[in-house]
């Protein structure tokens, strides 16, 4: 019973924001969705968190891309940006409506 309480608090944790720009929202047109997750995350773990946030949806694919750092500078301060990785997820039936802010 606790491994069950241990995946589903993991699976909570997976997405850690949508990420809304131009060219995300043009494909929610096409029912897919962009979001941020946890870089150790595999396919199958996103599938579930995506159906396990927004009930009554079913996931038809995920696509995964890694999002490496880059150097950033500000005045005299050099860094880089943090790496990540970003899901996206092709869903079927009912549009998401708290992504797209209907």
């Amino acid at each position: 019973m606790s491994s069950m309480k241990n995946n589903t608090e993991r699976l909570y944790d997976i997405i850690k924001r949508p990420i809304i720009t131009e060219k995300s929202m043009e494909a929610t047109t096409l029912q897919q969705y962009t979001f941020e997750v946890v870089k150790d995350a595999t396919k199958v773990e996103i599938a579930q968190a995506v159906e396990l946030a927004f009930p009554g949806r079913k996931v038809k694919s995920v696509n995964t891309v890694y999002m490496p750092s880059k150097a950033k500078r500000v005045g005299y301060s050099a860094g880089r940006t943090q790496s990540g990785k970003k899901a996206i997820v092709t869903i079927e039936g009912e549009p998401i409506q708290e992504l797209i802010g209907a």
